[in-house]
């Protein structure tokens, strides 16, 4: 990918901080050719016979755009290391709830990587609903990641995946839903 004046290469951040990124994205099955893990669209990865699925699980993970259904993979979910849920605009968040599905409703313990727009001000956000890993290329967001400021507010009225502690005032809004 060729970079632009407004397009930076995304780098992988988590928060340990920045690290090399072990896992590539291919708009095809011939992606898998070659060493370390895949990142391939959901279309492709439902395409793949039961058989490649099964040889190469550990290193194949999926690519969900927001229109994708979660319903596709879940019953896979033990097979797939990564989920890779796809952020294509800043104001289009259907990627936080099917984060927040995978790890509260399908119990989904393998990585959750946020790609696309990826926004500093999202990343709390993010967090809370379950990801662990997150493409950035916004500059500003690299900048802020990289002096250790992702910013975010201490307390939450809604429950998520991720429980925020609960403080002293106002503390049975941040209770999970029964």
């Amino acid at each position: 990918m060729t970079e632009t004046a407004n397009e930076t290469a995304a780098r992988l951040w988590t928060q340990d901080g920045f690290h090399d990124d072990e896992w590539r994205h291919a708009k095809d099955a011939e992606g898998l050719a070659g060493n370390g893990g895949v990142i391939l669209p959901l279309a492709v990865w439902k395409g793949l016979d039961a058989e490649t699925r099964a040889a190469q699980a550990r290193r194949i993970g999926v690519l969900l755009a927001p229109g994708d259904e979660l319903a596709e993979i879940a019953g896979h979910l033990a097979d797939i290391p990564l989920v890779a849920l796809a952020f294509p605009a800043f104001n289009d968040g259907r990627s936080f709830s099917k984060a927040e599905l995978l790890r509260s409703r399908y119990g989904y313990q393998g990585k959750l990587r946020a790609t696309g727009q990826v926004l500093i001000d999202q990343i709390p956000l993010m967090l809370r609903t379950g990801f662990d890993e997150f493409e950035v290329s916004h500059p500003t967001a690299l900048a802020r990641l990289e002096a250790g400021r992702v910013g975010g507010l201490p307390h939450y009225y809604q429950p998520a995946a991720k429980p925020a502690d609960k403080g002293a005032r106002y503390s049975w809004r941040r209770r999970p839903a029964a």
